[in-house]
């Protein structure tokens, strides 16, 4: 059991009873118990291949290892925070957005494509895989799910995107006419698009 369950909207509760989470560095705002706390390293706990894969990429994220038997609380800038379950599959998520994942979820480092530079983001994302909970962050409010199917393809504003999972396949079309309707026409304007079935998590508020 990975133990993972909100405490209101902006907080998550973990139990541990001699396992051990592993969250972003910082995040931690109070424990009980019998807890250590130490640094994941540069591959954020995967080991020496996935340090260098991150290293060459880019794609950096700081996790912490926490163990032992007790309770922990997480919370990062007053962002909400939603628990997403895996069984086996795949979460593509950005680096900034993981709060926490829960033991025996592998990080990897996953090709994203050309974002553009008025996006601000690389061409690398972070990859979660295997069966438990992960813990994602949301700004300006809770995060929103957005079901893709074949017959209704998704766009969604780079800089509001945080993850995704399912069948999906991504790509980076250019869209100005959107944004000049908001006065965000200087530079390269770009878009990602979702085809095939699965979802994708957005926040309210642009990075």
């Amino acid at each position: 059991m990975h133990g993972f369950r909100l405490n209101g909207q902006r907080v998550l509760e973990v139990d541990l009873q001699g396992g051990s989470v592993r969250a972003a560095t910082g995040s931690m705002i109070a424990y009980t118990g019998e807890v250590g706390f130490r640094n994941a390293g540069l591959g954020g706990g995967d080991g020496l291949r996935a340090a260098l894969k991150r290293r060459a990429t880019g794609e950096s994220i700081a996790l912490m290892q926490c163990s032992g038997t007790g309770t922990v609380w997480f919370a990062k800038d007053a962002m909400d925070v939603v628990v997403v379950e895996l069984a086996g599959d795949t979460l593509k998520v950005e680096s900034e957005q993981l709060l926490a994942i829960s033991d025996g979820l592998r990080t990897d480092v996953a090709f994203a494509g050309l974002r553009g530079a008025s996006s601000g983001q690389g061409l690398f994302t972070t990859a979660v895989t295997g069966t438990g909970a992960v813990a994602l962050l949301s700004a300006g409010g809770p995060l929103i799910a957005l079901e893709v199917s074949p017959q209704f393809p998704l766009v969604v504003d780079p800089d509001a995107f945080v993850a995704s999972s399912g069948r999906l396949d991504q790509t980076f079309v250019t869209d100005v006419s959107w944004r000049n309707l908001v006065g965000e026409s200087s530079g390269e304007a770009f878009s990602l698009r979702f085809d095939g079935t699965g979802v994708v998590y957005v926040q309210p508020e642009e990075r």
